[in-house]
């Protein structure tokens, strides 16, 4: 109890607060802008931890939240993703803020479960790390190849207007991961002789130029007079109605729990979650017609399940000093240079750091709330920036953004292609996420599978011997075929009819 008391002082102290509040606003900013993530925001402000110690983890910790939410901001009012965590949130966030008018709703009830899922995971950290650390250490190479199979599974559940092409986006998001030197036998696929392609298709300018690109391509095709007129959203609410909080209250807590869980599997990170998230929440709603066209379910679910991430993340770190994803990783690296290892007896060494750590947690998600309903009036005021304006500014940003990256030019160009290849796609009523899932998800399945029949001598028998993954699969088989099974029985009602 002492421990925790002398942690709570010190994040509560005035350095602590500011550091932290200092965290999310930076994190948010970062997040917002298409091409900058979480960890290039993290990276950035890396070195200043080392003159200011604790309050340097503490700031860490507010940028790592900050950015997460930041990212659903501009994929809800301007269609473009900041993060690939938030890449989920368009299909329903952007319709809800520009077709059905109402961008304050989308931001309010994305900061509503943007908070739960990140105070969740909080709480999670606080109170079964260790649990969920073992539950974490159980997952080999059989079990992650089944765990990226059922995310792939799930793009039946987000192909909205055909199935059949939502496979074939699936597919091609598939082949693009294939590109590149195989990680096994060093050898070099679908390069065509550049020394670009070596290190595979470099996936944020995939996304900015999937989305944003391609996005401001199709607004390019309006009417000028229609371009030349901003979108006077009357922003009808802030905070979400008590409706919305009934409506969305069991898919924020389902997804916070998919999203600590995921989180606190190293190797996983917050685009998964919040795939895996809007999926279940699609699946399990009364109204699955609704999705793709402005329903609050389908904001709640990715937001709650990205930021939970936050939290299950920091379990794997912080008990056995494995990071969960990237963004841990160089939190990792600053705890090391400031004489903190993690691991399982960082418990007992230094357990007021570990209590810090998790109470700036709590505090940075708090601040994240506050910021995010404060500054809702100001985000939905780029709504009424007229597009022909608009439009060559999120050019620019596109260009910029890409760029920042690894300051490659090439990443510009990748980009542009990407975006002329989705304004294609768009024009052929193909959608977007299951070329998404396809690309993040399939080294994670390749990787594995070859590990996994490395280990059993090209034999498919040792999946009998991971009941895990043997679940995992199962669970991958039904979500790939209910939809398809939920149309055709609602088809077959309405003849009956």
């Amino acid at each position: 109890m002492n421990h925790f008391l002398t942690a709570a002082a010190e994040v509560f102290s005035v350095t602590g607060l500011l550091y932290t509040l200092w965290g999310v606003f930076f994190g948010i900013l970062c997040g917002a802008m298409p091409g900058l993530s979480a960890v290039m925001a993290l990276t950035l402000m890396l070195p200043f931890t080392f003159s200011v110690k604790g309050a340097g983890i503490m700031m860490l910790v507010g940028i790592f939240c900050g950015a997460i939410y930041g990212g659903s901001i501009t994929a809800i009012l301007i269609n473009t993703p900041g993060t690939a965590n938030s890449a989920a949130t368009c299909l329903d966030g952007y319709p809800m803020a520009h077709q059905m008018h109402q961008p304050g709703r989308a931001l309010s009830i994305s900061t509503m479960a943007s908070t739960f899922g990140g105070v969740f995971s909080a709480v999670a950290l606080l109170g079964t790390a260790p649990l969920l650390s073992k539950v974490a250490l159980k997952f080999g190479t059989c079990e992650m190849f089944a765990l990226g199979v059922f995310g792939l599974s799930i793009v039946t559940a987000v192909s909205s207007k055909s199935i059949i092409k939502g496979l074939l986006g699936a597919v091609l998001g598939l082949l693009f991961a294939t590109v590149g030197m195989d990680a096994t036998t060093a050898t070099f696929r679908y390069t065509f002789g550049t020394t670009y392609l070596i290190g595979g298709i470099q996936f944020v300018p995939l996304l900015i130029g999937l989305f944003a690109f391609s996005q401001c391509l199709l607004t390019a095709e309006d009417d000028i007079r229609k371009m030349a007129a901003g979108k006077a959203e009357k922003l009808k609410q802030v905070l979400p109605t008590g409706s919305d909080i009934k409506r969305t209250a069991p898919t924020i807590v389902l997804s916070a729990v998919i999203g600590t869980l995921i989180g606190a599997i190293p190797g996983t990170g917050g685009d998964i979650a919040s795939w895996i998230g809007y999926n279940e929440a699609k699946r399990l709603s009364k109204h699955p017609e609704e999705f793709g066209h402005g329903a609050p379910e389908g904001i709640a679910a990715p937001e709650a399940a990205n930021n939970a991430v936050s939290g299950g993340a920091l379990i794997p770190l912080l008990t056995l000093g494995i990071p969960g994803d990237s963004c841990t990783a160089i939190m990792l690296g600053a705890l090391m240079m400031q004489g903190v290892t993690p691991g399982p007896l960082l418990m007992t060494t230094q357990p007021v750091k570990v209590y810090s750590i998790i109470i700036s947690l709590f505090v940075a998600n708090i601040f994240m709330c506050i910021l995010g309903y404060g500054g809702i009036r100001i985000f939905s005021k780029i709504s009424l920036v007229p597009m022909k304006w608009l439009n060559p500014i999120i050019f620019v940003f596109c260009a910029v953004g890409t760029f920042a990256i690894n300051n490659n030019i090439y990443d510009v160009f990748m980009m542009i292609i990407a975006g002329i290849v989705g304004y294609i796609l768009v024009k052929l009523d193909f959608c977007m996420p299951p070329i998404i899932l396809g690309l993040i998800l399939g080294k994670t399945v390749e990787q594995n599978l070859r590990r996994t029949l490395t280990i059993s001598d090209g034999s498919f028998a040792i999946f009998l011997h991971h009941p895990i993954a043997m679940v995992l699969l199962a669970i991958a088989v039904i979500s790939l075929f209910w939809p398809i099974i939920n149309r055709y029985r609602t088809r077959r009602k309405g003849t009956d009819k």
